[in-house]
């Protein structure tokens, strides 16, 4: 077949100016994925942090330093990191906010200007620089002879 799939051409109608600016749009939903990442990371990390303080203070009290564990304890073991908000509210709040506000946008507006189909710009930019019947170059996987 060697030709991208229907849910990867463009519906009748739509404008290269659209499909560019679907294109930039999806780039910076991309953006916003990366960083709700690093959010998620930063999640992880703040519950490990915890724990790790935890045996630190189970650690320096076992080594006669009450002082420091008492300090750790009450300074720093269960203190939010911002404001009123431990990691987990943190990735609620981002989720239940930007993070929905963004993707319900990006659904509309493809949805509303090309029938929902996702990535046409990327699909279009593949179909203009790869090498047709070259192997590694297959519209699909489907071309590909089992290779993926």
């Amino acid at each position: 077949m060697d030709e991208p799939a229907p849910e990867h051409r463009r519906p009748p109608g739509v404008s290269d100016a659209t499909v560019e600016s679907l294109g930039y749009l999806s780039a910076a939903l991309d953006h916003v994925e990366h960083a709700r990442g690093h959010l998620y990371a930063f999640h992880r990390l703040c519950g490990s942090a915890e724990t790790a303080f935890e045996d630190a203070v189970d650690k320096l009290r076992a080594a006669g330093h009450d002082e420091i564990a008492e300090e750790l304890e009450h300074a720093v073991l269960g203190r939010n990191p911002l404001p009123g908000m431990w990691s987990f509210q943190m990735v609620e709040s981002y989720d239940d906010g930007y993070y929905a506000d963004v993707l319900r946008i990006h659904q509309e507006a493809l949805d509303s200007l090309v029938d929902g189909k996702r990535h046409l710009y990327e699909a279009e930019t593949k179909e203009r620089l790869r090498t047709r019947g070259r192997t590694g170059h297959e519209a699909t996987p489907a071309d590909a002879d089992g290779e993926i």
